[in-house]
């Protein structure tokens, strides 16, 4: 894991222990004051919320105690790893994209996090800018250009 996504790990965690915790609690407490519990589907869908909060916050607390920061490898500033920001240009439409490769429990690539072991992150280790990547999805191969490498500290 990153040290940002350590850092977000911990930041998700106090909210689900704070804001979270008040939220359900007023959630419950509003769907009590509609009258009968038996038939009160507001209370019980509040009640069914509030437990699956706690077993995310139990998972995120599991996932914090075996967490292992890794520091982006340093070897060479001008290459493709883990924990490096890679902006690339997809050769056939020429949209530029972003990805910054992370641990698979940080990753959520609509938001720019790339989960290294996967496929394209897998393709792109080891490349430089300016390097053509060709990459094989469930579609056919994609090209991609790596155009920028960013560092944590850049």
């Amino acid at each position: 894991m990153t040290a940002a996504g350590l850092e977000d790990l911990r930041a998700e965690i106090v909210r689900l222990e704070t804001d979270g915790r008040e939220e359900m609690a007023e959630r419950i407490r509003v769907a009590r004051a509609h009258g009968d519990l038996k038939e009160n589907s507001e209370y019980h869908d509040a009640k069914n919320d509030a437990a699956l909060q706690e077993t995310k916050l139990l998972r995120l607390r599991e996932r914090l105690i075996s967490a292992v920061v890794v520091e982006p490898a340093d070897e060479n500033p001008e290459i493709v790893g883990f924990g490096v920001t890679v902006h690339l240009t997809d050769e056939a439409t020429e949209k530029p994209v972003s990805y910054t490769l992370v641990s698979s429990a940080e990753a959520d690539a609509p938001n720019g996090k790339l989960s290294a072991e996967s496929p394209l992150a897998r393709a792109l280790m080891g490349h430089r800018p300016g390097d053509l990547v060709e990459w094989q999805t469930p579609r056919g191969a994609r090209r991609l250009r790596v155009t920028q490498l960013s560092r944590p500290t850049d």
